[in-house]
């Protein structure tokens, strides 16, 4: 990792805003809530912000429990120049899921592997389960205790974003968690954890497996309305669980375009690689090897021709395919 000791260097006599990307979830939430109160310990103050919506309700829980203020870009943009300092948390710049502010990305904290190269003034992109691990790391280094309602929101960001520690694990995230666990305040992630799933879920679900097909091992629904970001991959995550699937592949027909989830369980295939393959020169993707995510504008799904559903399933199966080879 690099030294937090250059991150603090860049950002002071600047103003500093971090960034998640377009749809925060909880992880990003977290970690950059995390960041913030750690970079006010030398003086540095810095506003959350983001670009899309928050439309995940365990997302909207945190920002009420924890009292967070993310400003959308909109109302930030006027005010902005370019030689703001910007961090990128939980996400890189030309990510496909990121807008790019006015500001210049000088710092960028992420588990997510690259697909799309940039130089940072200062870089820590390690893979791992949650980012919220990279930032807790951060307050275990410096020997600095966590206040503790950063250590919950990083704890139940870790738990979100491994899956209780089902997916993508790794040592540093073991770790973190019984860092964190310490500091923490059990009651108040325990209502976090309660309580997630809106009526309006139920429709989702309902349409995914509805229009769910299977190929060998690969199951693919797309669902003809609308739906969250986070609840598009808890659907992937869902048509995963089928004792047939391995690789599942959930779209969401969207008034902004198309998003799309993936999942694997095959370790011989990179779910982040898969989506960005598959999409490459119609819109972006990319993610880990256990879960990926990729977006299709609306001013290319015509590109998809008559038939969207089928298209996407045939630029998936052709990804696999060539994958083989």
């Amino acid at each position: 990792m690099s030294n937090l000791s250059d991150l603090i260097a860049l950002c002071q006599g600047y103003p500093v805003y971090i960034q998640t990307h377009n749809f925060p979830d909880p992880d990003a939430i977290a970690s950059a809530f995390g960041l913030q109160k750690l970079l006010e310990k030398y003086g540095v103050k810095a506003k959350l912000c983001y670009d899309g919506r928050i439309d995940k309700l365990s997302a909207s829980k945190m920002l009420d429990t924890f009292h967070l203020e993310m400003v959308p870009y909109k109302n930030l943009e006027a005010h902005m120049a370019e030689t703001d300092r910007i961090i990128c948390v939980d996400t890189q710049k030309l990510g496909g899921n990121v807008t790019d502010f006015i500001g210049d990305e000088v710092a960028c904290i992420d588990h997510h592997p690259t697909f799309v190269p940039v130089e940072y003034k200062y870089q820590d992109i390690r893979i791992t389960g949650a980012c919220a691990s990279l930032i807790a790391e951060y307050y275990s280094l410096a020997g600095i205790e966590p206040e503790k309602d950063v250590a919950t929101a990083l704890l139940y960001g870790l738990k979100m974003d491994t899956l209780n520690l089902t997916r993508g694990v790794t040592e540093l995230d073991v770790r973190m968690l019984g860092y964190l666990f310490r500091y923490c305040d059990q009651d108040t992630l325990a209502d976090l954890e309660r309580n997630n799933m809106e009526f309006t879920d139920l429709k989702a679900y309902g349409a995914a497996i509805e229009n769910i097909e299977l190929y060998d091992k690969i199951g693919i629904s797309c669902v003809a309305f609308t739906c969250p970001d986070a609840l598009v991959a808890i659907l992937a995550d869902f048509i995963l669980a089928l004792i047939e699937v391995e690789v599942a592949i959930v779209a969401s027909f969207r008034e902004d375009g198309i998003k799309l989830s993936v999942r694997s369980e095959d370790p011989d295939i990179h779910a982040g690689e898969l989506t960005h393959k598959a999409l490459e020169g119609i819109g972006s993707g990319g993610g880990h090897a256990g879960m990926g995510g990729g977006f299709i504008s609306k001013d290319r799904v015509s590109e998809l021709g008559n038939y969207p559903e089928e298209r996407l399933r045939d630029l998936f199966l052709g990804a696999l395919s060539a994958g083989e080879h």
